[in-house]
């Protein structure tokens, strides 16, 4: 029996080809992880800061106990990302967020535009949820690559923060309920 030898070769030369396509990929992937961890930490230094800002221009007692927890819980989760970092044998390392930026700035702008009360307070909360959802969105994401990569250590402390990113969106709409309703009328 006569075999090809040419498609032996590209058949050789095709699962080669395979094997270092997934070494890359997996190599991408961490570095995506790592990227996207550095944005991260940015992201939750930023909002160190801009937390109080939002407390400082809300009235409405409930929103201001919502986002004082909620700092108090951000604090930690910068902390954590340090751990996170340290677990993938990193150093905590900060990149701009052009996302997070954009909704602090976002936050900013609805603060400076509209007067102090419910309204400002409704605008408040939707700013903040904007936050909310944006890191549940990066936390579940940076989760599920640590997990793939096998970084259970990493993958189990961006799992604690995600449910508490959850639980703070939560609060948030528990507050907005009676919020909106005054705002309206």
């Amino acid at each position: 029996m006569k075999t090809n030898s040419k498609s032996e070769e590209r058949g050789t030369a095709a699962a080669s080809k395979a094997v270092k396509t997934k070494t890359d990929a997996a190599e991408g992937l961490r570095e995506l992880l790592e990227d996207q961890l550095k944005d991260l930490y940015w992201a939750e230094n930023a909002l160190t800061k801009a937390i109080p800002k939002m407390i400082a221009n809300a009235t409405t007692p409930e929103l201001v106990d919502a986002l004082s927890e909620h700092l108090d819980v951000t604090e930690m989760q910068v902390t954590r990302l340090e751990e996170v970092f340290k677990s993938l044998g990193l150093k905590p390392e900060a990149k701009k967020c052009e996302a997070m930026d954009g909704l602090i700035k976002e936050a900013d702008e609805l603060m400076k535009s509209t007067e102090k009360g419910v309204v400002r307070d409704a605008g408040i909360i939707s700013a903040a949820q904007k936050v909310e959802h944006y890191e549940i969105a990066t936390y579940g994401t940076l989760r599920a690559f640590a997990n793939t990569l096998g970084e259970q250590e990493a993958a189990d402390l961006l799992n604690v923060t995600l449910d508490e990113e959850k639980e703070a969106d939560a609060a948030l709409s528990a507050v907005a309920e009676s919020i909106n309703v005054e705002a309206a009328e």
